[in-house]
């Protein structure tokens, strides 16, 4: 009876489980098919992304940013490659974690115990690992290494590299020269690598500073031509995009894009000008112990800067020394009264008016009273032909000639020829100038504007302006590109008046002459001297701004240049003194690189002698 019970409860055992095993099974397939068709059907772009994120790659083809050069093709900007480091904390983290996992596995080999339970112990205990790691990271000399040869205190790239080990990328030193990059490669550190970029290299230095600009770290331009044409000069980065396999081989191109390359900019600046004028004007402001100073050459024929220059400068390529005040592009940014450099244009207001000729006389005593004021000029010159006001510089010359004329129409003049708005070179942080046109003058402000005060204007502005006497009175806006052929202008004035002062302007170098000292080799210049007080809270103060403005070969005009020093130091302070020098080194060298033929046989030398008169 016993053995009749006993084989059924069995049978009944073994069918049981048959039937959870096979009830086991069909779950699992039923469960993975259902998930496989949850995939594949419901979701298919889940499965698609992730199979991206471990296929897909995408490769950025680097563009190096385009070159600035001067008019004959000479480089005074150009990208150069180099490398940046930066770490994966991430990375470094997991290295470091499977260096505590094959530590203890090497221990555990060693000393005969059981590998499992010694990974498990660590899988156990978190904060073991976590003070395993520091442990491995702290031994490990590589680190000191590193931070040796990028020059940064090592606690710095501890924190950079452990404090938050979830980040993927932070870059522990931009632009590192060639052989740190290579010594770095070598100490081959984990979630250490290595960052092609370009850095921009300006090989004129302080030469061009004011007006290239420079580049941040980041290669966008933040000032001068390289903020002002940072689209043009930036292009754009290819990119690429790939699938690899297991073994990181490219399999597939899925797309690819090509980089769009970026523009080279050609300025008008001629690199050899522009160095002849920074090195003159920079010995002026040093030899002067002025604050300042700034110059400027044009070309009259097409409106071209040949050369704009300021002093103090500052280096571009290492930008520590570069304090705000020597990064101002002084030349189109600060403002001045440019005193007698203006009276030129008063009489040629009176002769483009017909309020007075070639041949007009002006009757003057030393003074002459304008509303309730007092003009007054050095002495008395007595009566002066329009040549000698210009060669005496006599302010009340110049104010008769502002009073034959209507009030409106001697301001206009001045906003014609471009005082209150900008040049045209569309640099970044050009001033329009202090220049308010209004029929509310009273005669007194008349007459100041008619020997260069009430109105402020930079260095830039008055070189268009002189610009417009050399070119027969043409008005052309200036430009800081190169040029082919002349460009369009507007006529202010008719041509003979304006080559008829620009003959009266020679007799600034004649005896009695304001700036008989200074003398051009072998050419005709017609020039004006101009020395303005500063403005001051409540009136004027003591300090003073020189100027020196001309054009030359008078016979067929050439080059505009203007050079201001501000604030020079000591007992000179006169125009003709302090930029006179430098005026006459850039005028004469700047012909001769151009290879204008002379237009005066004599060779006239810098005359020692310093008993002459400004005003």
């Amino acid at each position: 009876m016993k053995r009749h019970s006993t084989k059924p409860k069995q049978g009944s055992l073994i069918r049981w489980r048959y039937l959870l095993v096979c009830a086991t099974i069909f779950a699992v397939f039923a469960t993975l098919v259902a998930r496989a068709a949850y995939i594949q059907v419901i979701e298919p772009d889940f499965a698609v992304s992730e199979n991206d994120k471990r296929t897909v790659r995408v490769e950025k083809v680097n563009v190096q940013r385009g070159l600035i050069l001067d008019r004959h093709g000479n480089e005074l900007a150009i990208s150069v490659p180099v490398v940046s480091v930066y770490g994966d904390p991430k990375q470094l983290d997991k290295a470091l974690t499977a260096k505590v996992y094959s530590l203890a596995r090497k221990h555990a080999r060693e000393n005969q115990l059981d590998i499992k339970q010694a990974v498990k112990a660590l899988d156990s205990d978190p904060a073991r690992v976590a003070k395993e790691k520091i442990e491995i990271y702290n031994s490990d000399s590589r680190w000191q290494d590193l931070a040796e040869v990028l020059r940064l205190q090592k606690p710095l790239i501890d924190g950079k590299l452990t404090s938050d080990n979830t980040r993927r990328f932070v870059y522990l030193k931009r632009q590192v020269t060639p052989p740190v990059a290579r010594y770095i490669s070598e100490l081959k550190l984990p979630g250490i690598y290595l960052l092609d970029e370009s850095k921009r290299f300006y090989p004129a230095g302080e030469v061009t500073a004011h007006v290239l600009g420079f580049t941040n770290i980041d290669g966008e331009g933040i000032e001068g031509i390289e903020k002002l044409y940072n689209e043009a000069l930036t292009g754009e980065a290819g990119k690429r995009t790939i699938r690899k396999d297991a073994q990181g081989r490219e399999i597939e191109i899925l797309d690819e894009r090509a980089r769009i390359e970026p523009e080279n900019i050609q300025l008008s600046i001629d690199q050899r000008i522009q160095s002849l004028a920074y090195r003159s004007l920079k010995s002026a402001v040093l030899s002067y112990k002025a604050t300042s100073g700034s110059a400027m050459v044009v070309d009259v024929t097409t409106g071209e800067v040949l050369a704009m220059v300021n002093s103090p400068s500052f280096n571009p390529n290492n930008l520590k020394d570069a304090a705000p005040h020597k990064r101002r592009n002084r030349a189109i940014t600060d403002l001045f009264e440019p005193g007698s450099t203006l009276k030129p244009i008063s009489v040629l207001a009176g002769l483009e008016y017909g309020t007075i000729d070639f041949d007009t006389v002006i009757k003057t005593k030393g003074w002459m009273r304008v509303g309730g004021s007092i003009v007054t000029d050095g002495k008395n010159n007595g009566p002066m032909d329009l040549r000698t006001i210009l060669q005496k510089s006599s302010n009340v010359g110049v104010s008769k000639i502002a009073q034959t004329m209507p009030k409106q129409d001697f301001i206009g003049f001045f906003q014609r020829l471009g005082f209150g708005e900008e040049t045209g070179t569309g640099m970044v942080g050009e001033s329009d100038g202090l220049f308010t046109p209004h029929g509310r003058w009273s005669d007194f402000e008349v007459a100041t504007l008619a020997y260069g005060y009430r109105i402020s204007v930079s260095t830039a502005q008055m070189a268009r302006a002189y610009a417009a006497i050399g070119s027969g009175g043409i008005n052309r806006p200036l430009t800081i590109l190169k040029q082919e052929g002349k460009v369009h202008g507007d006529r202010v004035f008719e041509e003979r008046n304006a080559f008829a002062v620009l003959e009266m302007m020679e007799s600034v170098f004649e005896r009695g002459g304001t700036a008989r000292r200074v003398k051009l080799d072998g050419y005709r210049v017609g020039a004006k001297t101009g020395t303005s007080k500063k403005a001051a809270f409540g009136g004027y103060g003591d300090e003073y701004v020189g100027y020196f403005a001309g054009i030359a070969p008078v016979s067929d005009p050439r080059l505009a240049v203007v050079v201001m020093i501000n604030e020079p130091g000591g007992d000179v302070y006169y125009g003709g003194d302090v930029a006179g020098p430098a005026f006459s080194e850039i005028m004469s060298g700047s012909l001769r690189i151009l290879n204008v033929a002379p237009d005066l046989e004599a060779v006239a030398q810098l005359n020692q002698r310093r008993d002459y008169v400004t005003y």
